[in-house]
């Protein structure tokens, strides 16, 4: 590839790390980055994580992922406030909400992804929030400091770590999960388990295997979320956190392939061999996954970090190199939570550690292999769970239970 004009659609983690890694990298020729909101790329995980802890202001809140300033010094063309409407293949440019076009040779779709939509009864009502961004971020911030009470549909990550900012705000808080346990999707039962068992002593009430249906106008406002039972969660304040789906839009209308995402290659390829795909938008293969062919979409700022840097060495010629071990972190209360690998099919669970007495890890063997590794305030325990998933070494259950083993030992073996 040798690519003069390179357009990047999408100023979030992926978009914004791939234009600077391209220039740190030695790339010279033209970068243009089209992003819809009117900042820079930012960092996203802390809107979910704190509400009223920092400053009150807009700047000091902001996590640049590079200074905003940086972009100009560096030859790369902004186009914020801006969306893009049409991509033409045949002639190689992108059509913006603007009127402008903007040429390229090379194309990187970064689009990312959006909340989910439930499409329920009141879903318009004042009072109703999803959190992507940090315009949703400020919104749900004023909303959670009035004191309303809050009712939070879905236990996903993000869910769950607006409840822990939320009640160390002292607000009520109500999880209303359709499944049987929290993170059905994403965690093992015990980790499930251990953080529902850490919520509810923390004041949170959990609703589980409770359907919402509508939400319950309250003078113009929300003022309860209706269950398929008919039972009704009074609140005045409401997050949708039903998870994500990918924005691929603009990807389908142009033709491009995609299932559940943009279906790219290990170096970020799609089938048009002028565009490549980062970041949650992206359907990749994923190393060591026995379901859905081997592939997924990776919803992590690592991820996006990694396909950044995999589409920098395919653009400056560099040989493939291999993908990081997928990896997730979460911040709830004093938890400082993070897995590497997919929790996914059956596995042996083995803990080592003790939930009460601090940091523990929850590992999860097939077949005499680790397949992922959850951890909570034990980061030796993650960085080694890491080597071991890379390096694929068969480990013995009842060594990785003992806290006397030294998993350094385990990793060489």
């Amino acid at each position: 590839m040798n690519p003069r004009k390179i357009v990047v659609v999408g100023a979030g983690h992926a978009g914004g790390t791939f234009v600077a890694l391209l220039r740190r990298e030695g790339y010279d020729g033209q970068i243009a980055l089209v992003g819809a909101e009117e900042h820079a790329p930012y960092h996203r995980p802390p809107l979910s994580k704190s509400f009223g802890t920092s400053g009150t202001g807009r700047d000091e809140k902001v996590k640049w992922i590079y200074d905003p300033g940086y972009y100009q010094s560096q030859g790369i063309e902004l186009h914020l406030r801006e969306s893009v409407t049409a991509i033409d293949r045949d002639r190689r440019h992108v059509v913006l909400t603007g009127g402008g076009v903007l040429d390229y040779d090379l194309l990187v779709l970064a689009t990312g992804a959006e909340p989910r939509r439930l499409n329920l009864p009141g879903e318009g009502l004042d009072g109703i929030h999803t959190l992507r961004d940090l315009a949703d971020a400020e919104r749900l911030e004023e909303a959670i400091l009035s004191g309303a009470p809050l009712a939070i549909v879905g236990g996903g990550y993000i869910g769950l770590e607006v409840a822990a900012a939320a009640r160390a705000q002292g607000v009520d808080v109500t999880v209303i999960e359709r499944e049987d346990r929290l993170l059905a999707r994403v965690a093992s039962p015990a980790l499930s388990g251990l953080l529902s068992e850490h919520h509810r002593a923390s004041g949170t009430r959990i609703l589980t295997g409770a359907q919402t249906v509508g939400y319950v106008c309250d003078s113009g406002r929300v003022g309860g979320v209706r269950l398929a039972d008919d039972t009704v969660v009074p609140c005045g304040t409401v997050l949708v956190g039903a998870g994500a789906v990918p924005r691929q839009a603009l990807a389908e209308q142009a033709g491009l392939e995609c299932g559940n995402g943009i279906t790219v290659d290990a170096r970020c390829r799609t089938n048009d061999k002028s565009i490549l795909a980062i970041g949650d938008v992206t359907n990749r293969p994923v190393d060591g996954l026995e379901i859905m062919d081997g592939r997924m979409r990776v919803e992590s700022i690592p991820s996006a970090v990694d396909q950044a840097r995999h589409a920098v060495d395919l653009i400056l010629g560099r040989p493939a190199q291999d993908h990081e071990v997928p990896w997730f972190w979460s911040d709830q209360f004093d938890l400082k939570i993070k897995i590497a690998g997919i929790v996914h099919g059956d596995y042996e669970t083995v803990q080592r550690g003790d939930p009460a007495g601090g940091g523990f890890a929850l590992y999860h063997l097939r077949d005499g292999r680790l397949v992922a590794a959850e951890t909570v305030n034990a980061p030796k325990d993650f960085m080694a769970s890491k080597r071991m998933l890379s390096s694929r070494c068969p480990v013995e259950a009842a060594a990785l239970r003992d806290p006397a083993t030294d998993l350094k030992v385990l990793i060489a073996a």
